[in-house]
């Protein structure tokens, strides 16, 4: 089902409903999904490079929340993590907030978001730091996820950690053995605390949370599996247009894949609460929703390369994803684009 054909209809109902709640980048995230491929973005002038046919297209909005933008972006980030997996043992780590404070999250989502990164990705280094086995800094991929499969508010960031580390004096690495990276209750604990003091930091007023936080560590074999997963959320929205079942003109209905039992449930809500389901997870602009950390950050690229070097990775460097390229209507032969002509309104 057509995503756009629902904001049209329950747009305006969504809007009266949740109008102190809609913030500005949410409200621009719904203007531009509404409006992508349409004359407000302007459109192109295209010539087939055979029969020489032309034909006009609307240009896309580019809004990294968008349903039917940014999946050339998700190819390209894809393929650069690629470019930088290693052949060891790969695992997973999520820390989750608690229910508790996710109203002081939407109301502080900057600050509270990079406080998240910034402390997940701390706690592992000095569990790192402090093992025995391992004992040097770590190399981690950080993506924030805002929703649950059920699309509700639900903060959490996931860390994708190679098993191992360099030593570079002896220029060594140090490989991770068996399927065990940290103890799930410690990082939760060490967690919690660093989070907690850095939101008193901010000033933020906190409420009462509980003293038990929920950490997940588990092996992912061999990386590109998780970094899949990832991909999927970080451009394109939260939903699946082939998710959205049926819209009976009052509620929608979406599936979605339960994570507890793996079975697929459906979910039954207004087209208002949808939207807003849908629209509260836009992030606040600018926000960086995935971040590199110890020798996979970009500022490492002459220790990745040694790491590489000393596991003997061959790097094959691929080209660069192309994108798809629009076919003649009459001949089916690839068309170029001649023009670009912007919208009407950046004109006058």
């Amino acid at each position: 089902m057509n995503l756009t054909t629902v904001i049209e209809r329950y747009q305006a109902g969504f809007e009266t409903q949740y109008a102190g709640r809609i913030s500005p980048d949410q409200r621009h995230a719904l203007g531009a999904a509404l409006s992508c491929r349409t004359e407000r973005y302007g459109e192109m002038k295209l010539r087939c490079t055979s029969c020489h046919w032309q034909q006009s297209r609307f240009n896309s909005c580019g809004h990294r929340s968008c349903h039917r933008c940014q999946n050339h972006d998700t190819t390209r980030w894809l393929e650069r993590q690629m470019q930088k997996l290693l052949p060891v043992e790969y695992f997973m780590v999520t820390f989750t907030l608690p229910y508790e404070l996710r109203a002081v999250v939407r109301q502080h989502q900057a600050e509270v978001y990079s406080a998240m990164f910034a402390c997940a990705a701390s706690t592992l280094k000095s569990f790192g730091a402090n093992d025995t086995k391992l004992g040097s800094d770590m190399g981690m991929t950080a993506v924030l996820h805002t929703h649950s499969r059920r699309l509700d508010y639900h903060p959490h960031i996931h860390l994708v950690v190679p098993g191992g580390c360099l030593n570079r004096r002896r220029k060594q690495w140090k490989k991770l053995r068996g399927h065990y990276l940290f103890n799930e209750f410690a990082l939760a604990k060490v967690f919690r605390a660093r989070l907690l003091d850095a939101l008193r930091i901010l000033g933020l007023n906190l409420p009462q949370v509980p003293r038990q936080w929920v950490a997940n560590c588990r092996n992912v074999g061999k990386g590109k599996p998780a970094l899949k997963y990832l991909s999927r959320y970080l451009y394109r929205g939260v939903v699946s247009e082939n998710n959205i079942v049926s819209d009976d003109g009052t509620h929608i209905t979406f599936r979605y894949m339960d994570s507890q039992t793996g079975k697929v449930g459906t979910r039954k809500i207004t087209g208002e609460h949808f939207l807003w389901l849908v629209f509260q997870h836009v992030l606040p602009k600018g926000f960086r929703r995935v971040r590199d950390y110890g020798f996979l950050h970009g500022n490492s690229k002459r220790i990745l390369r040694l790491i590489q070097t000393v596991l003997r990775v061959v790097i094959i460097s691929s080209p660069a994803a192309i994108r798809p390229s629009f076919k003649c209507l009459r001949c089916k032969s690839p068309m170029l684009i001649i023009a670009f002509i912007p919208p009407s309104w950046r004109s006058t």
